[in-house]
């Protein structure tokens, strides 16, 4: 009886589902963050009758053969790349990516994550970070006496000071994009890691080599879509209770077969 590890998996491949969609409609809210999608393959077949054996002495071959599948398992959760809309905010420190690209932070441990989160904050000694409190790559420090800072498009850096009309240039933001930006590793804290998947980091000016470029004063919101989630919701409930109609149906054509006397 097949049926009942079948429809077992299906069941856990239903579940899966829902977990993926309970974990988007969580981050709604959270800047940057990119909806996932759970995907799944077929297991491996029994081959009671391989298709194109020869079944009689004059030769002659099965044209299909017979193949039992034994049900369904996960393959990927893939994270579905997509510009989320734009929030004005206000702040100096808030930076959304219009377009390609994440902003390179440095972690404690010395190795180099990524993210979208542009809600960037100041340090106790003016560097620019993030709101866990890791600094951004490039290293750029603000002034303790300027009045304000202006972030432009490139990511050019210049604050303003009272005591002149001129604005000082601080520095340069840079971004980082991937060959396969699916392939990045969720660290959690909106941060990401490069992977062999993801390939090497590239660095470059935003608005160049296929980067975004850089909005002050906005973040960018998720990009979960409420309505497919809630749709793919309960297509998945109802794919549960299906399966687990299977799981009744096999149990009692099992119990009639060990009720035969």
């Amino acid at each position: 009886m097949q049926a009942l590890k079948i429809a077992a998996t299906g069941m856990s491949a239903q579940q899966t589902r829902v977990e993926v969609i309970s974990h988007n409609l969580a981050n709604m809210s959270t800047t940057g963050y990119n909806a996932r999608r759970a995907e799944f393959a077929d297991l491996h077949y029994q081959q009671l009758a391989r298709a194109g054996t020869i079944s009689a002495s004059d030769g002659t071959v099965l044209p299909t053969g017979i193949q039992l599948g034994l049900g369904v398992r996960p393959s990927s959760v893939t994270m579905h790349l997509a510009q989320g809309s734009l929030s004005q905010t206000g702040g100096d420190l808030d930076l959304a990516i219009e377009g390609g690209g994440y902003f390179e932070i440095s972690l404690p441990s010395g190795v180099s994550a990524y993210t979208r989160d542009g809600a960037l904050k100041r340090s106790a000694e003016g560097q620019i970070v993030t709101a866990e409190g890791f600094p951004v790559v490039p290293d750029i420090t603000i002034p303790s006496d300027a009045r304000s800072i202006s972030i432009n498009a490139e990511g050019e850096i210049y604050a303003y000071f009272n005591n002149r009309t001129e604005p000082e240039l601080l520095g340069q933001l840079t971004l980082v994009n991937f060959t396969n930006p699916a392939g990045l590793e969720a660290k959690g804290s909106n941060l990401f890691l490069e992977t062999a998947a993801s390939g090497p980091a590239f660095v470059g000016t935003p608005g160049t080599d296929g980067l975004g470029l850089l909005r002050q004063g906005y973040l960018e919101d998720s990009s979960v879509d409420p309505v497919r989630e809630i749709t793919e919701l309960i297509e998945a409930q109802r794919g549960y209770e299906m399966n687990s109609k299977v799981i009744s149906a096999a149990d009692q054509m099992l119990g009639a077969t060990t009720q035969i006397r």
